[in-house]
């Protein structure tokens, strides 16, 4: 894959982003987060981000404990920080039309292609095989972690990544198994990325994007996107552009394969799944970087 120039548009969007935050074009408050192919950030933390009620179960990334959402709950998407005063956190969504045509696409390549290959997939591949696949493609993204734990002067995130990738790759087989996680050991995943990066020196979000494929963002995570990309062993492998597209398009059917049944059971309990897509990211990443602010 060539990433050795980023699209203009990228900088005018990231050039708009510079503003710490923005109101919502919408005041409706969506009850839920649907998932779409694009949002496996935000699905994988969907527990935290929404309320729990008695009615529908859903598991938040197909191996952990799931939470509870209702069609009309009163859902507030607010976050509290700690000694801090309450705030909403809102992001403006000027290409409203645009992004709601992308939301279509994606939920459409969901359900007509994503869902069909991966629930093949899982009746083929055990579920314990499917697992080691993915500790194994998160074993391989150690430098972004690594190296954006580094630059939010997250020493120790570093340190303990370091001693995950080493435990991993020697008694997890290459990153097959993970126990470094074990209650053992206890070196947990340091989840970091660029844009998050971005934002905990200041970078605001600016307003929201919905890519076709990629799904929800903004100008600030579209950046760490790329930067991420740079950071990822795959730019550096000498492997086809094709081949590396191919194996990125397994990773997500894998993934895909382990949570299947959350995007269908969250769309049907919100009112608006778009805008509760948007309110969903815009808070998970608002958590993110304020986490990385500590």
């Amino acid at each position: 894959m060539k990433l050795y120039s980023i699209p203009l548009l990228l900088f005018v969007f990231l050039t708009l982003g510079c503003a710490h935050g923005a109101p919502l074009a919408s005041s409706q408050a969506p009850p839920s987060e649907p998932l779409q192919p694009g949002l496996s950030a935000v699905s994988s933390k969907a527990e935290e981000v929404l309320p729990k009620s008695p009615v529908i179960s859903v598991e938040s990334d197909g191996e952990g404990a799931g939470s509870e959402i209702t069609a009309d709950s009163d859902v507030n998407f607010d976050y509290v920080e700690e000694g801090a005063a309450k705030e909403k956190p809102g992001i403006a969504d000027p290409l409203e039309p645009f992004n709601r045509a992308m939301y279509h696409f994606n939920d459409k390549l969901y359900f007509w292609v994503l869902k069909p290959v991966a629930q093949g997939y899982k009746k083929v591949v055990p579920e314990a095989a499917r697992v080691s696949v993915s500790n194994f493609f998160s074993n391989l993204a150690f430098p972004v972690r690594f190296v954006n734990c580094l630059l939010q002067a997250n020493f120790r995130g570093a340190v303990t990544e370091s001693g995950r990738f080493l435990v991993n790759t020697t008694w997890g087989i290459g990153g097959l198994f993970d126990p470094a996680s074990s209650m053992d050991i206890k070196l947990l995943k340091q989840d970091e990325d660029f844009g998050q990066t971005l934002g905990v020196y200041g970078l605001g979000q600016g307003f929201y994007i919905n890519w076709p494929i990629f799904g929800p963002s903004s100008p600030r995570d579209t950046m760490g996107r790329f930067g991420d990309l740079f950071l990822h062993p795959f730019s550096y492998l000498a492997m086809g552009e094709g081949t590396t597209t191919g194996i990125r398009a397994y990773d997500k059917v894998n993934t895909s394969s382990l949570s299947i049944g959350d995007y269908e059971a969250l769309k049907e309990a919100a009112i608006d799944p778009y805008v509760a897509i948007r309110d969903a990211y815009v808070q998970y990443r608002l958590k993110k970087v304020n986490s990385g602010r500590k």
